[in-house]
C-alpha cells in the first residue's frame, strides 16, 4: 500500500460521518453481552431490580427518547450545513464534518440504542439484567448532558468570527506542517528549476484528475538519493491536476521508469478538493470566501469583512515573520535532491487582500481596517517582505482615491482603524489630545 493511498484512507475516515457512529453501534451490542453475562453472576441489590414489565417498558423509552434525540442531531445538522453554505463558505464544511463532537454525539446516541435494543430480547420471566437496564438510563442521561454540549457548540460556532478563528487556527497549524516538510527535510530546494540544459531522463504524469492533497515530501528526498538524481516538483499543493499533467521530471539516475513512476506517485495524493494540512493557502481562501460573501449587495455585511480581516491580520503576520526560507536551487549547485516550487510571502498577502479590498472598496470600515492591517504588517513582517506591503498600501490608496473621488468621507475612508469605525485616535508620541469643552447641562 502506497502513502498516497494510506493517506486517502486516514482522510476518509477523518471525514466520514458513519465510521465512529458505526464503532458506537458495535460498542453498544458488545456492551450489552458483557452485562448480561455479569448479571447472569451477580446479585444486584433490592432496589435496583425490577420486574419483566418494568424493564421492558424502561428500555423501549431509553429506545425512542434515543431514537429523538438522534434526529434532532440530524436535524441540526442539516441545518447548520444550509446556515453556513448560505453565509459562510461551501469550503468550510470540510472543517464541519471532521468535528470530533459530532461524531462524538452520533456514537454515543446510536451505541445506546444499539444497547437498549440488544437488552430488550435478553429479558425473560425468569431474568432481567437490572445492570443492564439502569445502565441503559445512565447512558441516556449522558446523551442528554452530550447533546446539549453539541449544541451549544454549534450555536457558537455559527458566528463568522468564531468560523474565522478556526481557519486561522488551521493556517497556523498547517504552516507548521509545511516548515516541517519543507525546512526540516535536508536536500529540498526552491525552483524554479532553471538554466538546466538536458532533457529529464523521466517525466512521471497524473494518471487520474484531482487537487493534490499533500506530498511525502521526506519519501521523494529519500528516493532521490538512493537513486542519486534530482527530482522537480512541477506543481506544488492545492494545484489541481488534469489526467496527463507532469508530477515530476527527473535528472539523472537510473533504473526501471514504470517502477520509478510507480514509487513516486505513490508519494502525491490526490483528492477531489484541496485540503488545509499543508496547504495554508486554502485556509486563507475560505476566510477570503467568507468575507467576500459577506461584502456582496445581497448580504451587505462589512462587519464580518472586517472580523474577517482581524485574523487574516494575524495570519498573514505569522507568514511574514516565521522564517520560511529554502535554499534556492542554482544550475550545478546539486546533483541530487528535491526541487519544489515555491510559494511567497506576496502569494499570500495578495490571496488575503485583492478580493476583500475590491469588494469591500464602498465600505469605509473594511478600508480603515485594511490599512491598518498594511500598515500593522509593513512594521512587523520581515524586511524582506515589506515591498509587497508597501505595493498594496499603494493599491489601497489607489482604490479609496478612485472611490471616494466625490465623497465627503473620503478622509475618513483613508485613516486606520483597527475596529475598522469608531475605533480610538492614535495619538503619535509626544502629541497632546486636544481636549474639547463640555457644554453645561442647563
Amino acid at each position: 500500500m502506497t502513502w498516497a493511498t494510506r493517506f486517502r484512507i486516514r482522510e476518509y475516515l477523518r471525514e466520514s460521518l458513519w465510521v465512529v457512529p458505526s464503532l458506537g453501534a458495535l460498542a453498544g451490542i458488545l456492551g450489552a453481552l458483557i452485562v448480561v453475562l455479569i448479571d447472569e453472576h451477580v446479585k444486584v441489590p433490592s432496589d435496583w431490580a425490577y420486574s419483566s414489565p418494568t424493564a421492558s417498558t424502561v428500555l423501549s423509552a431509553v429506545a425512542g427518547a434515543v431514537a429523538a434525540l438522534t434526529g434532532f442531531v440530524v436535524t441540526v445538522t442539516v441545518l447548520v450545513v444550509q446556515m453556513a453554505t448560505g453565509t459562510f463558505s461551501a469550503r468550510y464544511m470540510r472543517l464541519w464534518y471532521r468535528d470530533p463532537v459530532l461524531k462524538g454525539v452520533l456514537a454515543l446516541l446510536i451505541g445506546t440504542l444499539a444497547f437498549a435494543f440488544s437488552l430488550l430480547r435478553r429479558i425473560e420471566t425468569n431474568f432481567v439484567p437490572d445492570l443492564g437496564v439502569t445502565l441503559a438510563e445512565v447512558l441516556l442521561l449522558a446523551g442528554l448532558v452530550v447533546f446539549v454540549v453539541f449544541l451549544n457548540r454549534f450555536v457558537h460556532r455559527l458566528r463568522p468570527v468564531a468560523v474565522a478563528a478556526l481557519l486561522a487556527k488551521g493556517v497556523r497549524k498547517s504552516l507548521d506542517d509545511d516548515l516541517l516538510h519543507t525546512r526540516g527535510v535536508p536536500d529540498v530546494f526552491a525552483g524554479p528549476l532553471e538554466g538546466v540544459e538536458e532533457e529529464p531522463s523521466l517525466t512521471v504524469r497524473c494518471e487520474h484528475p484531482g487537487a493534490i492533497q499533500a506530498v511525502n515530501l521526506s519519501a521523494v528526498v529519500t528516493w532521490a538519493r538512493r537513486h542519486e538524481c534530482l527530482v522537480e516538483m512541477r506543481h506544488s499543493v492545492g494545484e489541481f491536476m488534469e489526467a496527463g499533467d507532469p508530477l515530476f521530471a527527473v535528472y539523472g539516475g537510473s533504473g526501471r521508469s514504470d517502477v520509478a513512476e510507480r514509487d513516486l506517485r505513490g508519494f502525491v495524493a490526490l483528492g477531489l478538493e484541496r485540503t488545509i494540512e499543508q496547504d495554508p493557502a486554502f485556509a486563507l481562501r475560505v476566510i477570503v470566501d467568507m468575507a467576500s460573501k459577506a461584502l456582496s449587495p445581497a448580504i451587505n455585511d462589512p462587519t464580518t469583512g472586517v472580523q474577517a480581516l482581524d485574523y487574516l491580520g494575524a495570519s498573514l503576520r505569522r507568514l511574514g515573520t516565521v522564517d520560511r526560507s529554502v535554499p534556492r536551487w542554482r544550475a550545478g549547485a546539486a546533483e541530487r535532491g528535491v526541487v519544489v516550487p515555491a510559494r511567497r510571502f506576496e502569494d499570500y498577502l495578495a490571496l488575503g487582500v485583492t478580493e476583500i479590498r475590491e469588494f469591500g472598496a464602498t465600505s469605509i470600515q473594511v478600508m480603515r481596517r485594511m490599512r491598518a492591517l498594511l500598515e500593522k504588517l509593513e512594521q512587523e513582517v520581515h524586511p524582506e517582505n515589506r515591498a509587497a506591503v508597501q505595493a498594496e498600501l499603494a493599491r489601497l490608496n489607489a482604490t479609496i482615491a478612485a472611490t471616494y473621488s466625490d465623497s465627503i468621507d473620503r478622509d475618513r475612508a483613508e485613516i486606520a482603524d483597527r475596529q475598522g469605525l469608531g475605533g480610538p485616535d492614535r495619538l503619535e508620541p509626544g502629541e497632546a489630545a486636544a481636549v474639547q469643552p463640555i457644554a453645561p447641562v442647563r
